[in-house]
């Protein structure tokens, strides 16, 4: 089940007696996690309300829970996390865990429990019975990660439920800040919608100066001057993440990183690879290739491969002493511009 149709019979309280919330996206588990305790209203302290983690409490201690009757109330609710036994990852001085107690209790829940397990995950040992059984018994809520359509979507739905407007190149900006990522996005947005609280309306302005850049985005932003011959700007920024105590071989390694992707979409895209293709190919991204793809398509090949071979020379002579870190990567800067 989609998680919003999930959460939507959570809060109309259409229970079901066990549930695997399965995914990485930690923005949508907390957002299951909300809707439970909320249509229950159970907090921590609440007498009914129970939560375990796998890798330190065993199953039997949690399906005593499990088969006790609610306190004064109409359900149990238990939190289970970090449930490893539905992995091929292999824990030391795990509990034991009486996999065939829970195979039963799978087969016949207690109807006023509602179990629900937490599996952060990106995959399970689908070989194993216990995980095959739970995924056949339990309501399956999906918590995957969004791709970058989906995540823009779900921004657009939460600024206009909430009557807030942000420009368009300030939603571009966002959207590259935070990666496409959804739980880093939700949290920023919230320091925008309340700095904008008054106006309800976010500029590019409010996103630069709210929204932390890491490293990886003053390097990518670093990446595009030099690709673009803008010295000037190359240099200012290196210069204010140098003052800002940046090493100068830690800036030249993700710029090598950098380029490497860059280059290898090129070849890729020559060979009439396409994003999706190219995005299992090189393992990264699907945000950071679809960026890459509009660099390169100004670019050629020759010169991608130039200013790949320049960094891996330059960082050869930093580790080997042979230069001066900052003189060498200021030179570089002006010799790619």
């Amino acid at each position: 089940m989609n998680v919003q149709n999930a959460i939507q019979a959570i809060r109309d309280q259409k229970f079901q007696p066990i549930y695997l919330v399965l995914g990485t996206e930690e923005f949508l588990q907390k957002q299951v996690r909300q809707a439970f305790t909320d249509s229950l209203q159970l907090d921590v302290d609440d007498l009914n309300f129970a939560e375990f983690d796998m890798e330190e409490d065993s199953l039997d201690a949690i399906l005593d829970e499990a088969e006790s009757m609610p306190f004064f109330g109409d359900y149990r609710m238990i939190f289970v996390e970090n449930p490893v036994i539905l992995t091929a990852e292999k824990k030391s001085n795990a509990p034991e865990h009486n996999i065939d107690r829970f195979l039963t209790y799978l087969k016949e829940p207690v109807d006023t429990t509602i179990l629900v397990f937490f599996a952060g995950y990106e995959k399970l040992d689908e070989r194993k019975k216990i995980t095959k059984q739970l995924k056949k018994n339990a309501e399956v809520i999906d918590v995957a990660p969004m791709d970058e359509s989906q995540v823009r979507r779900f921004l657009q739905q939460t600024l206009d439920n909430d009557k807030m407007n942000m420009e368009r190149n300030a939603f571009e900006l966002f959207v590259r800040l935070t990666n496409a990522n959804l739980t880093k996005a939700m949290r920023e947005l919230k320091k925008l919608q309340l700095f904008a609280a008054q106006t309800k309306h976010i500029t590019k302005k409010n996103v630069e100066d709210l929204v932390p850049k890491s490293l990886e985005d003053n390097v990518f932003e670093l990446t595009n001057y030099v690709l673009q011959g803008k010295t000037t700007e190359a240099l200012q920024l290196y210069e204010d993440l140098h003052i800002q105590g940046e090493e100068t071989i830690k800036i030249n390694a993700i710029l090598i990183s950098q380029i490497r992707i860059y280059l290898q979409t090129a070849i890729l895209l020559k060979m009439g690879y396409q994003q999706g293709n190219i995005t299992r190919s090189l393992n990264v991204h699907p945000y950071r290739v679809k960026l890459a793809i509009q660099q390169v398509r100004k670019m050629d090949i020759p010169t991608l491969t130039q200013l790949y071979d320049q960094l891996i020379e330059n960082d050869y002579k930093i580790k080997t002493g042979q230069m001066n870190k900052e003189f060498l990567f200021q030179l570089f800067l002006l010799q790619a511009a």
